[in-house]
């Protein structure tokens, strides 16, 4: 079966004064991504907004907050839509130099530990990045490389492809976008946008989980996993 991997990154830069780091994805069948589309497009209708408005954490605010609610339950009524996350709630407890990585090599291990509970041998997976910066062809490849080699697809053919996308254009990602949004807002201990406050409590009430303790390897639908420091899973700090 052809999976469609909507990956999004939150704060994830080594020094941008942000004590918290996720990265995430939102996946779903290639053949049900059209009709998700189509309904994120009447939510937006029955809200009042453009097809084309851009769902955004950074755009949260009371004004909208039933839009994002009704985002967030469309994510979790939806069968189709998954969600995967690595959350590290304290990037100053990571030890770079203990493990002999930069932090671009223990980024992409990240990424690799946040997709490896998405990939399956017995399917196939088009992964789309939110384009970030100008680093961006260095990166995919960098990736598909990383991601390839690890699940023995040297001919690329469980990953088929890694594509950079306009997040602005994918709803889907939007989507990647608010849930990250959210772990980073909750484990930064930030709580001056109340709007952002309820839609936090909306997912851990939909979810079943507090944010703070990671899901079984196992959860299908809202899978998570919190780095802490000492915690080895056989490659360095994740």
């Amino acid at each position: 079966m052809e999976y469609n991997i909507y990956c999004d990154e939150s704060c994830h830069l080594e020094n941008d004064d942000h004590k918290s780091m996720v990265i995430g994805a939102v996946w779903c069948a290639f053949t049900d991504k059209e009709a998700i589309f189509e309904r994120i497009k009447e939510i937006k209708k029955e809200h009042k907004l453009k097809s084309n408005f851009e769902i955004k954490w950074g755009k949260v605010s009371t004004s909208k907050v039933d839009f994002y609610k009704d985002i967030i339950n469309l994510f979790f009524d939806s069968d189709k839509l998954h969600f995967r996350a690595l959350v590290i709630p304290e990037k100053a407890e990571l030890d770079h130099d203990k493990y002999n990585q930069t932090h671009d090599e223990f980024y992409y291990k990240m990424y690799f530990d946040m997709l490896k509970i998405i990939i399956s041998p017995n399917n196939t997976y088009n992964v789309y990045l939110d384009i970030k910066d100008t680093q961006g062809y260095d990166k995919v490849n960098r990736l598909h490389e990383v991601i390839s080699n690890t699940h023995y697809d040297f001919s690329k053919k469980i990953v088929q492809k890694i594509q950079e996308v306009r997040s602005d254009e994918v709803s889907i990602l939007q989507i990647t976008d608010l849930l990250i949004g959210a772990f980073t807002y909750y484990h930064r201990g930030l709580n001056e946008n109340k709007a952002k406050l309820k839609l936090i409590e909306l997912i851990k009430r939909r979810s079943g989980y507090s944010l703070e303790k990671s899901t079984l390897p196992t959860e299908k639908k809202f899978n998570y996993f919190i780095w802490r420091s000492g915690f080895r899973r056989g490659y360095g700090n994740v």
